[in-house]
């Protein structure tokens, strides 16, 4: 028998570490936070706001087909401004239930409640593990801007739904016939973003290079994810062909484009979406130019620009970059339009602004603290870097990618937010996991 033998001995659990897998297990738990993450978004839908701006033409625009006058503009006649397929989901539940901002909320609210479904999915499927899916979609519901959406007819809410379930059918099939539900979800939320289609090829890059046979592996992929593009351009199809039926040109999704190019890319450009600058209003105003016409001659004007101006160009980037990421609780901007007690709430309004733009801040730390900590235990796990987990990160260039060549916008990042909530979510636990495992006491054995 040796004598004085030191061995490891495994420490009991820690009381901390019991809270963590008791907030990993409880269903009581996960109850809790779906009742904050739908109790908060049904409280805003109080707030009498009316749509403004953007939200008051996909408002009308909604009525207006649920009323079977098809989609018309502000004077009647058939357009193409702006992507579809927000007014025509929010036309289609108008039809059913009638048009009015309760109907708009409750809409908005489921929504809402399957994008904190996909945020568990999802979160479950990235890092492998509940606690930190259940941190992530904690994070998102107490996230006074995700919140402070729902009661708008912006575009955010039911986009995201349709982002996150798209991401959610390739990830988690199981069979090639599945992708085309995948498709079908691309190709409608393309009718709402029309720059949908990049993340498609992102979703497929990651589970290519994600696992070995890398090469072995390409020939199915590419198949697949190329059957998934046929049918997300199909969906779009019809509305490309009622345009050049009613407008009398090929217009894939619609005529905001060279618009958006131009309120970004101008000799008093700033970085910021500027649609009141000269030469945007000058072009606006034209009246000899149809509509196809004139968003043609913003392409233009706007490549015209970057051309001659490729200096000042490149000296925008990271101003949109900045204006796109630095800011947020851009949702303040709807209720200070469009709710009429906004005078007398404002300093409450401003105090949640500000807080929101520094739990904003933490969210993003810690995103970028994540990125940092989940490289450095795969290194040191000698595990494949390229993974699942990545999926939040490649999102993140969807936005930043468009804002470089159009503008910026932090309205842009808000589809983003949930899949930062999930990094976050992920963080938070593997941190306080550290923190409170017991360290492995010596015992000597006499």
């Amino acid at each position: 028998m040796i004598h004085g033998q030191v061995l490891p001995f495994p420490a009991q659990p820690s009381r901390f570490e019991r809270r963590l897998d008791w907030f990993a297990e409880s269903r009581r738990v996960l109850i809790g936070i779906w009742a904050v993450y739908i109790g908060l978004r049904l409280l805003v839908l109080l707030i009498p706001v009316v749509p403004t701006s953007d939200a008051e033409w996909y408002y009308l625009r909604a009525i207006s087909l649920a009323e079977g006058h098809g989609y018309l503009d502000n004077a009647g006649a058939p357009t193409a401004f702006w992507p579809p397929g927000w007014p025509i989901a929010l036309s289609l539940v108008f039809r059913k239930f009638g048009a009015s901002l309760l109907v708009l909320g409750l809409f908005n609210l489921a929504s809402a409640a399957l994008i904190g479904q996909l945020t568990l999915a999802l979160g479950r499927r990235l890092f492998r593990d509940e606690a930190a899916a259940r941190a992530g979609f904690l994070l998102l519901a107490i996230y006074p801007n995700a919140i402070a959406y729902v009661p708008l007819a912006l575009t955010e809410v039911f986009y995201t739904a349709l982002l996150m379930a798209g991401c959610w059918a390739v990830l988690a099939r199981k069979q090639t016939a599945q992708l085309v539900g995948a498709g079908l979800i691309f190709g409608f939320a393309t009718l709402v973003k029309a720059q949908t289609l990049v993340v498609l090829p992102l979703l497929f890059a990651i589970e290519w290079l994600r696992a070995r046979p890398v090469w072995a592996r390409l020939p199915r992929l590419l198949g697949q994810g190329l059957l998934t593009l046929f049918i997300a351009f199909m969906v779009v199809l019809p509305w490309s062909a009622r345009n050049h039926a009613q407008l009398g040109h090929w217009v894939l999704v619609s005529t905001n484009g060279g618009y958006t190019l131009l309120t970004g890319n101008h000799d008093t450009a700033t970085g910021d979406y500027t649609p009141d600058a000269p030469v945007v209003k000058d072009l606006m105003a034209r009246t000899d130019l149809d509509e196809v016409a004139r968003d043609a001659e913003a392409r233009r004007l706007g490549m015209d620009w970057i051309k001659v101006n490729p200096a000042k160009f490149m000296a925008l980037l990271p101003k949109k970059a900045i204006r796109l990421w630095a800011p947020d609780g851009e949702g303040e901007w709807a209720y200070q339009g469009g709710d009429p007690n906004y005078a007398r709430f404002e300093t409450l309004y401003r105090a949640v602004r500000y807080a929101n733009q520094g739990y904003y801040l933490v969210l993003m730390l810690g995103f970028a603290s994540a990125f940092v900590a989940m490289t450095v235990r795969r290194i040191k796990g000698r595990q494949r870097w390229i993974d699942w987990w990545l999926l939040p990160y490649g999102v993140t260039l969807f936005p930043t990618a468009i804002c470089l060549v159009f503008s910026g916008q932090s309205r842009f990042h808000w589809p983003v937010m949930p899949f930062v909530c999930m990094a976050t979510g992920w963080l938070v636990i593997d941190l306080l996991g550290r923190i409170g495992r017991p360290k492995a006491q010596a015992v000597t054995i006499h």
